[in-house]
């Protein structure tokens, strides 16, 4: 299955763009279009699963902690942490290189840190 991506709230929305832009066949939305801006990291987690997508996000403050919360009760599509100071090209880049080289299954329950 082909990866999805789901932008936590905190995320530039450059990146989503950005990604849209570049590779329009990608699937990347925003938690604000889901309608759910202002929900917990665990609440943002149950969607992104729901909805099949990888979370991708800013939050390496809390947002590790309750990834492992969650999956060691839910199966997760997975996240993507990126940091605030990485450049926009490259997590673009990143992003595309994920989505194009790998397929969704492969990031289940896992938790990386870009750049790649």
């Amino acid at each position: 299955m082909k990866i999805a991506y789901l932008a936590d709230e905190d995320l530039r929305h450059a990146i989503v763009l950005g990604v849209r832009r570049r590779e329009p066949l990608v699937s990347f939305i925003r938690i604000g279009d889901l309608g759910a801006a202002g929900r917990d990291d665990l609440a943002i987690l149950q969607i992104a699963s729901e909805q099949g997508r990888i979370l991708v996000s800013h939050d390496f403050k809390t947002m590790p902690q309750h990834f492992h919360q969650f999956i060691s009760r839910l199966s997760s599509p997975g996240v993507l942490l990126i940091p605030q100071t990485l450049a926009l090209n490259r997590a673009i880049e990143d992003l595309i290189t994920i989505w194009v080289a790998s397929e969704a299954e492969e990031w289940e329950n896992q938790l990386y840190y870009l750049p790649l």
